[in-house]
Formats: structure tokens, sequence, C-alpha cells
């Protein structure tokens, strides 16, 4: 089967995450899509967050950097998914490499699209599975993307402590 590159960044600030409803595949979904030619992940991850969300951020990971100096390395993701889609594009995989973001100091305030139900999704609503509202009615978040935007808050929360 083919397979299509892409990234994928959960945004988190103070216990909370971004999501959006996404009218397509009807269901929330963080900040990503299919990397350009030539892109590295990293790059990818960043440029989808700030087409998406307008919101300039910065990756972290809760992998430990190696300390040679030499080849340059990217930041690891925090997983990468094997996601199966059938859309215009016939059958095939999205290789996806998930990766856990923060908003640039002063970024999280700014207002976010109102387009495709953009919001700042509370930890504790996610945990408790509560649907939320988007345009045409509500839906709660998928166990992948939950789980991996309640360990990107956990993450966050780790490395500021």
């Amino acid at each position: 089967m083919r397979s299509h590159f892409t990234s994928t960044a959960f945004v988190v600030h103070q216990g909370r995450t971004l999501l959006h409803w996404h009218a397509k595949i009807q269901q929330w979904m963080p900040p990503g899509g299919h990397l350009d030619p030539n892109e590295d992940p990293v790059a990818g991850a960043l440029r989808e967050v700030r087409e998406e969300t307008g919101l300039n951020a910065e990756l972290f990971s809760p992998a430990p950097a190696y300390t040679f100096a030499a080849p340059p390395q990217l930041l690891p993701p925090a997983t990468i998914l094997v996601e199966n889609v059938e859309d215009a594009d016939g059958p095939h995989h999205h290789i996806d490499f998930i990766y856990f973001a923060r908003p640039l100091e002063g970024e999280a305030l700014r207002p976010v699209p109102k387009v495709d139900s953009w919001t700042w999704v509370d930890g504790d609503q996610i945990e408790r599975g509560e649907p939320l509202a988007h345009d045409n009615g509500s839906a709660p978040v998928p166990e992948d993307v939950s789980a991996l935007a309640l360990a990107a808050i956990r993450a966050e929360r780790d490395a500021t402590d």
C-alpha cells in the first residue's frame, strides 16, 4: 500500500491542548498534515501548527537527547503512527510523526481561528471522555487522540516542574 508522510503536533499550554473538529473525517484532531517535498518532520510539524492555528510554537520531547556533536539530530517524535486513510487519493497509509509542542512565550493568549472549531481542551475534560461541542453538534475525542493529548499535557507539566 502507498504511504504518505505526515507530522502532527499536540500543542499544550497550562494543562490544555489545542484540538479542532475535522469536518472531512468527522473527529477531533490536533494540527497536522502532509510533509512538503524535502521537508523534515520537525519543520513540517511546526509549519502545520503555524498554518492551521496562527500560533508559533516550539517542539519538546520526553525522550533524552544524545550528546554527540555530529551529525546533527532532529528532535525525536513522541511516537510514529501508521494510519489507514481512504480519500480522493484512494486507500493509503499516513506515516505520522507525532510531536508535542508548546506555544512560544505570549502566543497562547492569542485567539485561535474559529474556522474548524479550534478550541483549547482541558485535560480533565479529555480524561472524563466528555463530548466536545462543534458547529454541527458534539463528539467525544477519539481514543488515540485522547491518549496522546494527555501524554503531551503530562510531558509539559513534567518539563516545567
